[in-house]
Parts: structure tokens; C-alpha cells; sequence
């Protein structure tokens, strides 16, 4: 039976983690308590500290040695992470504690696989928790009160917390009417029109799964690539790349594309929203862009239209990533512009810059029988060219 792993400081939380383990084990699933307190004690557990750290990559004896707290952290980090990997009977995790303990456990809760249920009762759960939970489904409840002691409030969010783990342990999924092979597809707002009609066209062969081109949407695409749990991909989308390169605030990271370069999957990608680097509200937005040319998107998005250098800069980087694809590629340039706003009367119609990235990624590409760039007078929303994607994309994994 999988067991649901509860992960802590016992030194510190060994009541409240205990609390859980029993109302997971009362529930009728099979908890497995794992310490990962940076010093010893004397409280018991099913797998110690020293054990847990002794599957560090590199320092295996770092416990009891490190005297800063913020290196001793990580280091038990790094070995939980390592230490998970390696056990075949890991139904769910599940830690508790504060900002120490939460990104103590929740990075290692990252290398474990989409699918294996995760759960974090922390202190701060109710602030930004794109630092934790990155790409990933991890489930974070805010404790509400600090995670000291069981009283009226914390036996409540523990309780509820140890259920829902108990829960998602004990109880497996109804598998698929039917297997489809996944088909990963990235869309912005301003690129919808295209997304949704090629999905309709290839929807009844594949799972389609479409990520919003919101940094951790593209950073949530890749690490389901690199696990295997996508097979194809239409990269409609790209603008990650803007953020990245020019500093808004919905960047992918230098990885983008990287999980394609590895797996040398056939990819098929477009200039999807490339138009547009994306701030939050406009008073956010930096005084160095402040006479940029700004749409306000809604009260919480401020976009800012990209320059023909900038788009040049753009094109050289995506075009480096396709020069590195070990499979076939196509990659198709809509001439009459990249969004929804970037068409004639738009805000951000602006052909001298959608010309400055098209030549960019045309000179920059090696392009071969394997490897092309395709350019088609249409807008990235015209039905024309989401028949083109969908043609080019067949076209490569023989359909």
C-alpha cells in the first residue's frame, strides 16, 4: 500500500506533526513520518535525519556540521529531494511549518512527478507562493495561527489537512475512457482565436492540454515534457520570451524550449504575443518604460509593446533554441502580426518590429529539410494560418 509520507522538524513541530500522522493513520491510510531536523533529538520517526541527509548527492555527512542554519536548510533539502526519488511506496507528502520548513520541503516536493498528491500547511501560504510551488501541484492551506502547538484553530487546518491527504492516498483515480497521446499547446489572450481552432482540429486524436503563457504556464509545459507526460507540442505562444529578455514580470527562465532540445520531440511553434512584454498594474511599470508605448490590459496587466531592437533580440534567442532541436521542427511567421493587437488599427500594429523579429529568426536559423521557417501573409488569428499550424504539425509526426 502507498503510504503518505509527513515531512517536518520533529525537533520543533514533533506534536503537530505526530497529530497528523494520526488522524492520516485513523482515516485509514498508512502515514510515514520523515524528520528533517538540521540538529538530533530524541523524538522517534520512521526514517531519521541522518538518514534522510545521508542521501545527499555530494555531502553526505553535512548534519551536525553546518553551522549557518540557512546552508544546513538546504542541504536537507537537497537530500529529501534525493532521498524521495528513491522510494517506490510514496503515495502523497505532506509538511507543515514556516518559511524555513516550507521551502525546505517544498523544493524537494518538487522533483516528484505531476500526479503524486502534495500538500504544505505553512505560515505563509497566504502571500506569494510562486516561490514554493513554481510549476508544479502542490496544494499550500495557510495555517492561520503559527504551527505551535494543537489548539482550537490548528487542530481544525491540521485535521482538515491530514484528511484530504488521507484522502488523495487512499483513493485512486478512475483511469481514462480512452488513452490519447498529450499534445501540450501555450495561449495568451491575445492568441486565443488561433489556439482554440487548431485544438478543435486535433482534439480528437490527442489530449490536449493548453497552458496559459504566464511564466509558470510555459515552466509547467516543460517540466511535463521532461517527465514524458507530454509527447507533441504546438508552441503557439512564445511570449515568455519578451519577459525574459526585456523584464516583465512573466518570464519562463533561459530554460524555455530546453525540455524540447532534451527529449527531441517534433515541435512546431509560432510568434504568438511576442508583441508584448507584461507588467501589473500600470504604476508598476518602471520609469524607464514610462513613455513606452502601454496597453492597460485590465487593472491587474499593464502590456507594453516591443521594439523592432528588442523583437531582433528575441528572434536571435528563440531562433538559438530551434538550432538546437535534434527534431523535426517547423516554425511559422504570421507576416501580418503576432496578436490579436498587433493587426491593422491595433495598439500595437507595428510591421517595423514584426519584421525586425522575422528577419532575426530567418537569419539565425540553420535551416534544413529537418528545420524550417515558414513565413504565411496572414495574422497569428486568421483561420488560415491555424489550418497551416495544424497542417505543418501533422506533417511532422506523420499524420
Amino acid at each position: 500500500m502507498k503510504k503518505a509520507f509527513v515531512v517536518g522538524t520533529f525537533d520543533t513541530k514533533a506534536e503537530e506533526l505526530g497529530y497528523v500522522a494520526r488522524l492520516i493513520r485513523e482515516a485509514g491510510a498508512t502515514p510515514f513520518t520523515v524528520d528533517v531536523s538540521s540538529r538530533e533529538h530524541t523524538h522517534r520517526t520512521d526514517i531519521t535525519n541522518s538518514e534522510v541527509a545521508s542521501h545527499h548527492p555530494t555531502e553526505t555527512g553535512f548534519l551536525g556540521k553546518v553551522d549557518d542554519r540557512g546552508r544546513a536548510v538546504t542541504l536537507m533539502s537537497e537530500a529529501l529531494g534525493a532521498y524521495l526519488l528513491t522510494r517506490d511506496d510514496l503515495g502523497g507528502i505532506i509538511g507543515l511549518g514556516g518559511s524555513g520548513n516550507t521551502a525546505l520541503v517544498t523544493a524537494a516536493m518538487r522533483r516528484l512527478p505531476v500526479g503524486v498528491p502534495k500538500l504544505m500547511v505553512s505560515t505563509v501560504a497566504s502571500g506569494d507562493v510562486a516561490p514554493y510551488v513554481g510549476p508544479n501541484d502542490i496544494a499550500m492551506i495557510y495555517s492561520v495561527t503559527d504551527i505551535a502547538g494543537i489548539n482550537r484553530i490548528s487542530r481544525t487546518v491540521l485535521g482538515n489537512a491530514a484528511h484530504a491527504m488521507a484522502g488523495m492516498v487512499s483513493h485512486a483515480l478512475p483511469a481514462a475512457a480512452q488513452e490519447k497521446p498529450t499534445l501540450g499547446m501555450t495561449m495568451f489572450g491575445v492568441t486565443t482565436p488561433c489556439v482554440t481552432a487548431v485544438r478543435k482540429e486535433l482534439e480528437a486524436e490527442f489530449d490536449i492540454l493548453v497552458f496559459h503563457a504566464t511564466g509558470t504556464g510555459g515552466q509547467s509545459m516543460e517540466k511535463l515534457i521532461d517527465s514524458g507526460m507530454i509527447s507533441h507540442v504546438l508552441d503557439i505562444t512564445t511570449t515568455e520570451v519578451c519577459d525574459l529578455l526585456v523584464g516583465g514580470v512573466m518570464s519562463a527562465g533561459e530554460d524555455r524550449m530546453g525540455a524540447i532540445i532534451r527529449r527531441g520531440i517534433p515541435y512546431v511553434g509560432s510568434t504568438g504575443a511576442l508583441d508584448m512584454v507584461n507588467f501589473a498594474a500600470k504604476p508598476t511599470v518602471p520609469e524607464k518604460f514610462k513613455n513606452r508605448n502601454l496597453y492597460v490590459h485590465n487593472a491587474n496587466v499593464t502590456l507594453m509593446r516591443t521594439t523592432p531592437e528588442e523583437n531582433q533580440r528575441m528572434g536571435i534567442w528563440i531562433a538559438r533554441k530551434l538550432n538546437q532541436m535534434e527534431g523535426p521542427v517547423r516554425f511559422l511567421l504570421p507576416e501580418k502580426g503576432v496578436s490579436l493587437i498587433d493587426a491593422p488599427g491595433q495598439p500595437f500594429h507595428d510591421p517595423e518590429a514584426d519584421q525586425a523579429l522575422f528577419s532575426a529568426i530567418e537569419e539565425t536559423v540553420t535551416q534544413n529539410e529537418n528545420r524550417q521557417v515558414i513565413r504565411l501573409p496572414y495574422n497569428i488569428n486568421d483561420p488560415e494560418f491555424a489550418a497551416a499550424l495544424a497542417r505543418a504539425f501533422k506533417e511532422i509526426n506523420n499524420l
